[in-house]
């Protein structure tokens, strides 16, 4: 676990890992991705991009965009996370590094990426991307989607649980964690996958960022 500031401009992950990138709905995290990884933003389905596949959910969604009109919001969200899972499995199944973005950050979504991680050889990190929820409630609206108060206010309890558990050292069931704020994510110039990473730690979980 680290929670200081991004000193480098580059984080480094083992190969065979898969990442999640989670934070607040708005908090920036399909923003970043965009940014390190080229996306155009109207992808439908998952990017290759050297060693590491990019999972966003919202490729799930646009990929069902239309086609479950008939369906009740519920069970159109259903769908559309059963295929960003199913992606992030087939990736890990090919033997790939993943770095997807969900928004989700309940416990038993959590256990269900480590159990996937573990079902397919691949070590589970989790990168939190902190954004004040009022910059969060800002970034919905820019991007024109904004969450019903409700459901934000859950997203923020399990966030700020989440948060908190990190910085007192505990990342399970990651093996290791990594807070960012927004303004050191800006400074982020590249996610690396590669056999120079440094492993988790088991006692300190911290994670090594590099220049």
């Amino acid at each position: 676990m680290q929670d200081e500031p991004v000193q480098g401009a580059m984080v480094r992950y083992p190969p065979r890992s898969l990442v999640i990138l989670t934070g607040l709905p708005g908090a920036g995290k399909t923003t970043l991705l965009r940014r390190l990884y080229g996306l155009h933003g109207a992808e439908s389905v998952p990017v290759a991009r050297d060693a590491v596949v990019v999972i966003d959910s919202y490729q799930s969604r646009r990929h069902w965009d239309g086609r479950l009109a008939w369906a009740p919001y519920p069970v159109r969200r259903a769908v559309v996370f059963v295929t960003h899972l199913t992606r992030i499995r087939q990736a890990l199944a090919g033997g790939r590094s993943v770095i997807a973005h969900n928004r989700g950050c309940a416990p038993y979504v959590l256990r269900g990426f480590a159990w996937l991680a573990r079902r397919h050889g691949a070590t589970f990190h989790l990168l939190l991307l902190d954004a004040p929820p009022e910059a969060a409630l800002a970034g919905q609206r820019a991007r024109g989607r904004v969450v019903a108060p409700r459901t934000f206010a859950r997203h923020q309890r399990r966030w700020d649980g989440l948060v908190a558990r990190v910085k007192s050292g505990d990342p399970a069931p990651a093996a290791d964690a990594l807070i960012v704020d927004r303004a050191a994510a800006a400074l982020l110039e590249s996610i690396v996958f590669d056999d120079g990473a440094p492993s988790p730690d088991p006692v300190s979980r911290k994670f090594r960022i590099t220049e």
